[in-house]
């Protein structure tokens, strides 16, 4: 059976209106995803239920903050009372510890300077430091000497304004991951939405959409995010990697640990660990990965172990963003090799502009406003259109209620977007939508969607700059023909390829039959080169026979003139 999303109806004029949307996580955990909590995760679920509201709306206050240290003094809120009173059962059920051992830098964090100075006065003249000092300085003539973490008590027994711990932040952000089915959102998009800041698309789902399936899945999700926090906070890539969990036959949690091991892999060739990062890198077995140790085999000399994997990568069907760096790599391989080169196809030339405008300033609106014409407007679009107009034709496609895309009612898009078989599994309903194209409706359906799905978040359409106006010229200047081909390309890639598009776009309406009428125009400022993604759209115009140009912009003399 399929039923609708449906948000919760807190308002922001209600005081307790997070309190209302930390329900309904928990009812909406409790429900769908039941099977995968733990004894200890539904026992919090029951016992949160049955506290007083007060002692709720306390504990989702401090869940909803930053950190799990607070001074009792700023857990202040009108709604809630006297929070030292409320806090006592979050206490009882050890879910607040309201005399926490604290280390020193957990103590630095919480007190003031003035209170550092006074409670820490004995400890700093013992450590050979002035109180007078700055909070840095205290610190560091501190953390110079021995100290164990300690009760605040211990550290300044007249301290009159008590730290207490939340101890219950792991539970909590588990039910928040498998409600998301990530740690990227948080309890801001309930706020957002009840601002009327972001709308959602309502998605029909079954009552086995979820994210996870199996509590392992879950598991190995925080697992590599810790991985991942530990890096940033400067754990060493070596220490890390023996922690990193195998992988799970997961598609989208095995890409996440090639990205962790991506990442791990970086770090440790900035820091000279190249046989670690060659190793990281072939663990992780992406592409990214793949070039980067292709790079670094060339960088120790190992040719002959390069060449050997550049060809195997050549033969397993690269992307074009791949193709596109072993066709740098491979040269310079052979080279070193003594073997024949291959040549690799030239890229194509494209039509070029040399353009002077006074300067500095911003050259792609500079461009646009010197090269429009009452007759021959010029938009500054950049990745906008094309993937705009792509969205607005392929929205039924992108927005189907398949298993594992949707799963809450917050979703910018589907949750598989770019996963390898985001298009296979979508494969009809794209090629409906695309034959559109063909047929002539496409004009009308992304009419309609416009009109029934404005403002609504999406990973292709951006609403403030695909307007009624843009769309229109859009679609009286460019062939169906050639929004296909466009459209095809992204779907061969979606993650690379909605991005390296021309910024501008000039529509003639009146050109002459069968001249084009539009161009798109790639620009580039004094010194600015084409990236790769530029160069791949650029060869895809050419071959595709769509007009396009490549405007380069030099800083005019004074008795210059655009031309």
């Amino acid at each position: 059976m399929h039923s609708a999303f449906v948000t919760p109806t807190a308002s922001l004029d209600d005081p307790l209106y997070y309190l209302t949307n930390f329900r309904f996580v928990l009812a909406w955990v409790g429900e769908r995803h039941g099977d995968l909590l733990s004894g200890d995760e539904r026992d919090f679920l029951d016992q949160f239920a049955r506290l007083p509201q007060p002692a709720q709306a306390l504990l989702v206050r401090m869940v909803m903050r930053k950190g799990e240290l607070f001074r009792l003094s700023k857990l202040n809120y009108v709604e809630v009372g006297d929070s030292a009173s409320v806090m006592v059962p979050l206490v009882a059920l050890g879910w607040v510890d309201d005399d926490p051992v604290l280390n020193l830098d957990e103590l630095f964090n919480q007190l003031r300077l003035a209170e550092l100075r006074l409670g820490l006065a004995e400890a700093i003249r013992a450590a050979g430091g002035s109180t007078a000092s700055a909070k840095t300085v205290l610190y560091a003539t501190l953390s110079s000497q021995p100290h164990d973490a300690k009760r605040l008590c211990q550290w300044w027994p007249d301290a009159a304004d008590p730290v207490v711990r939340l101890k219950v932040m792991d539970i909590c952000d588990r039910l928040r991951l498998m409600f998301f089915g990530n740690l990227r959102q948080d309890w801001a998009e309930f706020v957002l939405t009840e601002l009327g800041r972001q709308h959602f698309e309502t998605v029909p789902f079954t009552p086995h959409s979820r994210a996870f399936q199996w509590r392992h899945e879950v598991n190995l999700y925080l697992d590599l995010h810790r991985l991942r926090q530990r890096l940033d906070t400067g754990e060493r890539p070596a220490d890390l990697y023996p922690e990193v969990p195998p992988p799970a036959h997961n598609r989208w949690l095995d890409a996440r640990r090639a990205r962790l091991l991506l990442q791990l892999g970086r770090e440790a060739e900035r820091s000279g660990e190249a046989s670690l990062a060659l190793t990281l890198y072939g663990d992780a077995g992406s592409s990214d990965a793949r070039i980067r140790q292709l790079r670094l085999l060339e960088r120790q000399g190992e040719h002959q172990t390069a060449f050997e994997l550049a060809m195997q990568a050549l033969e397993s069907h690269p992307s074009e963003t791949e193709r596109q760096a072993l066709a740098r790599i491979l040269p310079r391989v052979q080279r070193r090799l003594k073997r024949s080169v291959v040549p690799s196809d030239p890229e194509p030339a494209h039509e070029r502009w040399d353009l002077p405008l006074p300067g500095p300033q911003r050259v792609e609106r500079a461009v646009a406003q010197a090269l429009s014409a009452p007759h021959a407007p010029v938009y500054y679009v950049e990745n906008s259109l094309v993937t705009g107009l792509f969205g607005l034709l392929c929205w039924p496609a992108i927005f189907a209620p398949l298993p594992g895309a949707f799963f809450h009612p917050f979703h910018h898009g589907p949750a598989d977007l770019y996963r390898e078989d985001f298009v296979a599994r979508r494969r009809d309903a794209f090629d409906a939508c695309l034959a559109r194209l063909d047929d002539g409706s496409y004009r009308e359906a992304m009419r309609a969607t416009w009109r029934e799905k404005y403002g609504l978040a999406s990973p292709f359409v951006h609403w403030a700059i695909v307007d009624e106006p843009l769309i229109e010229q859009a679609l009286a200047c460019i062939p169906p023909e050639h929004l296909k081909r466009c459209f095809e390309r992204l779907l061969g890639d979606l993650k690379a390829n909605r991005a390296g598009l021309p910024d501008l776009i000039q529509f003639m309406p009146e050109a002459p039959e069968g001249e084009p009428r539009y161009r798109m125009i790639e620009v580039k400022g004094p010194g600015d080169r084409l990236q790769d993604n530029q160069r791949r759209w650029l060869a895809f115009f050419h071959r595709c026979e769509m007009p396009v140009a490549v405007c380069y912009v030099r800083w005019a003399a004074s008795d210059e003139q655009p031309a």
